[in-house]
């Protein structure tokens, strides 16, 4: 992915700004040819005039006009532009006009020009080696989308301007990556993409906007974290689902305690003392032959049927005195079935 990113952005660089040298040397080329052309013609016109027998009228007109369809095929007078093309024409070195769309002349040596593209242009950010505010390394992905804006200024400010737009955006925004995704957490930086993208746009746009560029969009588009830093947070993260679920579960477990807490608050005691009597009762269905009743148990029957309810603190002193008793009735009965 990071050759793919060089040469995709190297490749929208050169078509999408502008070379200053190359220019140059094409201008200087095209003025040399046109000096050696007007030295011909003017050594052609010197014959001519001066009456010279060397050339006859018919051998003069025809060298002539092809000096002249020479310097006319070697200069570009006449552009044809397309709907998204526009043509910054400067004339001795000065910033002249803006042509197109359509055609638009121009008058060389005296004049040239540079094509702008008005298309916009996707330009792929290579990887950038991020450390995170948690000492995490990293590398950021991302890709923006630019376009000269279609006003004759803008076209003009995106070659007088600066030298490439294209080439200036990239470097700014990988300073930007850095700087951004320098100043967040791991978590932080995963969590805020959408906020990155923003920050990016936004501060992309603000030096952009004098060059007659805007910004489209600008989009983090992979971030490759570590193999070993991806399973530290599964597992930290599996242990915070295990957490949660013990807690949950305790949750449950407490919300049934109380239920059932609620649930005993509400019986009075002649209530509580005829369950008691029951749970004897079902110990006697069973296959022993002896059950000790506790004498506790006549003051338990009197309260139940003489309606002297006993103490709440009575009852409890009562049934905690005899749980084992149950239990080892319990214990007998379930030998008995056996």
């Amino acid at each position: 992915m990071a050759s793919h990113g060089d040469s995709h952005s190297g490749a929208e660089g050169h078509e999408g700004g502008h070379s200053g040298h190359g220019h140059e040397t094409d201008d200087y080329r095209k003025q040399g040819i046109f000096l050696v052309l007007v030295v011909a013609l003017a050594g052609l016109a010197y014959l001519i005039f001066s009456g010279s027998r060397l050339l006859s009228p018919q051998v003069t007109i025809a060298l002539l006009f092809i000096v002249l369809l020479a310097i006319a095929s070697r200069m570009e007078y006449l552009l044809k532009l397309n709907d998204y093309e526009r043509a910054v024409v400067f004339r001795f070195g000065k910033f002249n006009r803006v042509g197109g769309p359509g055609w638009a002349l121009v008058f060389p040596p005296f004049e040239r020009h540079e094509k702008v593209d008005l298309r916009t242009k996707t330009i792929d950010i290579p990887p950038q080696d991020v450390v995170t505010k948690d000492s995490i390394e990293l590398k950021i992905d991302a890709v923006i989308y630019l376009k000269v804006n279609k006003d004759n200024a803008s076209v003009a400010n995106s070659i007088v301007e600066i030298d490439d737009w294209v080439k200036a955006s990239v470097l700014f925004v990988k300073g930007m990556i850095r700087d951004k995704a320098g100043g967040m957490t791991l978590n932080e930086l995963v969590s805020n993409v959408a906020q990155l993208n923003d920050a990016l746009k936004k501060e992309l746009a603000l030096i952009s906007t004098k060059w007659g560029v805007s910004v489209e969009g600008a989009v983090i588009e992979d971030i490759n974290i570590p193999k070993t830093v991806l399973d530290a947070m599964h597992e930290q993260k599996a242990a915070i689902q295990k957490k949660l679920a013990r807690i949950e579960s305790a949750q449950g477990q407490q919300a049934e305690i109380e239920a059932v807490r609620s649930a005993a608050a509400q019986l009075d005691d002649k209530t509580l003392a005829y369950y008691y009597v029951k749970a004897l009762e079902k110990l006697g269905e069973g296959s022993s032959t002896k059950i000790i009743f506790p004498m506790e148990l006549t003051n338990l029957a009197r309260s139940l049927t003489k309606g002297n309810a006993l103490s709440h603190e009575d009852l409890e002193s009562l049934f905690r005195k005899y749980a084992p008793i149950v239990k080892s009735l319990s214990g007998v009965e379930k030998k008995g079935g056996k």
